[in-house]
């Protein structure tokens, strides 16, 4: 036992060393992968439940409306936990991604044991209950808590440490959508802005890992139900593709002022702090009733898009009603992300364009369903900023990688129209928004300490 521990101490010292960094983030980023795996597995299966039982849940209620009344009890529940949540540890908030762009930057600090346990319980709630959030943001975090917790417990140094970070965040991508490669992407273009060989290293080996991991839970299928996509040849739509870009990019402008202002009026609504999270809840319930197609992060309603004929006017309808429900849901500020229903989003945006252009008789419906595709990449690119990120997930996603081509054209002429318009990238612009309310905030407090005591005349 001795010999064993003699070598096993040796090999550790061995590893230390600087000049097998690589070999060392790439063991660990294995090791990050598995961790992350599992845990994303975990919060997946709980949200499949969740979206396997809502719609009989609201068919149970729709015929015992008496029971109406019980389950918004129970969302109220819901809402007051959720709120001790986030009051307990703020960093839960939100997506979750600005969060983690904010401690890469070295503006943040995060308790990654206790993020990880009210992150996850949260989401699940959250998202479970029917709020329009997905579940990529939270799985990015929960991620990169997993990878900090390893580089904390290993004693790693501040800048490896970060890099262990970066990678558990690419995994948690990986495993929420099957999706290795726009992990390591993700981490590049989005994360870290930095092609550097030691971000690669550990976020390759995380990402690869932890897809890996819940592909065992999930199988191989894409997240998305495409069906067999017809392949487009880019020069015989090169113009369309570039309207369909043109089209979902200008669609797109209005997110990331309306995500803003929905934060702002929440904080501004005189309400108690405990009742704000309830609202969008009990908003659930309306929809649920008329538009249940809304509820939720919202894959089954790209399912649905490709095997039932919806009018143009239900198309609208759809887009209008998940936009506000998204809002009302992210400004409440409960644990949740954005990522997936933009994605929705975008296919319900390019769904509206083929509507419009088989209509005009410049486009055949059987290539409906390829605009829903590049609907997506556009949307994210536009949103995001990280065109390159929206074009490898939406093929890992859904299956389509015979669409390359096209998807990048769509996407880039989406991401030109937000940079044209002065658009921010969506988490930068969250993280500058917390920043600055953060700022505000430690200023009103030094006033406070500075300011003397007013004296009380004497009588």
């Amino acid at each position: 036992m001795f010999l064993i521990r003699e070598k096993i101490l040796a090999l550790l010292d061995w590893l230390s060393a600087p000049a097998r960094m690589k070999l060392r983030l790439f063991l660990e980023g294995n090791f990050i992968g598995i961790l992350t795996g599992f845990v994303i597995a975990a919060f997946r299966w709980l949200l499949v439940l969740s979206e396997e039982a809502l719609p009989r849940l609201y068919a149970f209620l729709a015929e015992h409306p008496a029971w109406t009344l019980a389950w918004a009890g129970v969302l109220a529940v819901i809402g007051y936990i959720l709120y001790r949540i986030v009051r307990h540890e703020p960093m839960t908030s939100g997506s979750g991604i600005p969060q983690i762009e904010g401690i890469l930057a070295g503006e943040m600090q995060m308790n990654w044991a206790r993020v990880l346990a009210w992150k996850f319980v949260g989401a699940v709630l959250g998202i479970g209950a029917g709020l329009s959030l997905g579940r990529e943001g939270p799985s990015v975090q929960l991620g990169a808590c997993l990878g900090q917790g390893v580089g904390r417990l290993a004693r790693r140094a501040p800048g490896e440490d970060r890099y262990l970070l970066t990678a558990g965040a690419g995994a948690g991508l990986a495993a929420a959508f099957n999706a290795p490669l726009a992990g390591v992407i993700f981490c590049l273009e989005e994360l870290t802005k930095d092609f550097s060989p030691l971000v690669l290293m550990g976020a390759v080996a995380a990402c690869v890992t932890a897809t890996t991991v819940t592909q065992q839970f999930f199988g191989l299928a894409p997240v998305f139900h495409m069906g067999d996509v017809p392949v487009v040849a880019t020069g015989s739509f090169y113009f369309l593709l570039i309207l369909l870009g043109l089209f979902v990019g200008a669609v797109s402008l209005a997110f990331n002022h309306s995500l803003t202002f929905s934060l702002d009026t929440f904080a501004r609504v005189k309400l108690p702090a405990w009742s704000k999270p309830m609202v969008p809840l009990f908003l659930s319930i309306a929809f649920g009733f008329t538009l249940p197609q809304v509820l939720g992060g919202g894959s089954p309603l790209v399912d649905s898009l490709v095997v039932q004929d919806y009018g143009l006017v239900m198309l609208c309808i759809l887009f209008a009603a998940k936009f506000c429900f998204l809002m009302v849901c992210f400004g409440s500020g409960v644990p949740g992300g954005i990522f997936l229903p933009m994605l929705v989003l975008g296919a319900l945006a390019g769904a509206i364009f083929a509507k419009l252009a088989a209509f005009a008789g410049v486009l055949p419906e059987g290539l409906a369903v390829d605009c829903m595709v590049f609907g997506m990449a556009a949307y994210f690119a536009c949103v995001v900023k990280s065109p390159i990120t929206g074009t490898v997930l939406i093929m890992e996603m859904t299956g389509s990688f015979s669409h390359m081509l096209p998807l990048i054209l769509v996407s880039m002429t989406a991401y030109l129209v937000s940079d044209l318009t002065g658009g921010q990238p969506v988490y930068e612009m969250l993280l500058k928004r917390s920043l600055r309310l953060r700022d505000r905030a430690r200023a009103r407090f030094e006033a406070g300490r500075k300011r003397p005591a007013r004296r009380e005349p004497h009588v």
